[in-house]
């Protein structure tokens, strides 16, 4: 029989509950979901990697789920790279890649988009605020790109919101402790 897996790859600065609702939602849909965090060359981390790796561990091991694994051993800052790594850790022929629509459009200029093309099909899920155009839509048919649409609703709470407003209410309960005891995205704006 062959296994549905999914890699869910992240930068998790930090891991809020839109990420913990992704991971739950993707576990009722695949054998395994596998997820790391990666440096995204895109953009400026607040914490180093080693921190976001703790933290989404923690969130993983708090979800209690054997469907779900953090390896962080996949990880790299191109997406070629981590799906390679898992393909042969795991031994997969095939694998589905998760990845929210607000970076549907970048994939197009991703690193060996050809050959990742060619190595996965694309699970999307849409995030508040970040519909799919239908030029993006018809580019990824042009491409000849795998993919599938999710229909669930992911709550609109992203890393970089947190770090704006340190919302607490937003992240799960079993990191609030961690980046308070540890001031992790402390802000360093002071009112004037």
């Amino acid at each position: 029989m062959k296994k549905n897996i999914a890699l869910f790859g992240t930068s998790a600065d930090p891991p809020t509950i839109g990420h913990k609702k992704i991971l739950e939602e993707l576990s009722k849909i695949y054998y395994y979901t596998i997820s790391y965090v990666s440096n995204n060359p895109s953009k400026k981390h607040k914490e180093d990697i080693s921190i976001r790796s703790y933290l989404l561990k923690t969130m993983i091991d708090d979800l209690n789920n054997p469907k779900i694994l953090f390896n962080q051993r996949v990880s790299s800052q191109w997406a070629v790279e981590s799906i390679k790594k898992c393909k042969k850790i795991y031994e997969l022929s095939n694998l589905d890649f998760v990845i929210g629509s607000d970076l549907i459009k970048d994939i197009f200029c991703w690193k060996d988009f050809g050959k990742i093309v060619e190595e996965v099909s694309f699970l999307i899920f849409i995030r508040e605020g970040y519909p799919i155009e239908s030029e993006t839509l018809k580019m990824l048919e042009n491409y000849k790109i795998k993919f599938k649409i999710s229909t669930i609703k992911i709550p609109n709470f992203s890393s970089s919101k947190f770090r704006l407003n340190s919302n607490f209410s937003n992240l799960p309960t079993s990191l609030i402790d961690i980046i308070k005891k540890n001031n992790l995205y402390v802000s360093t704006n002071f009112a004037e």
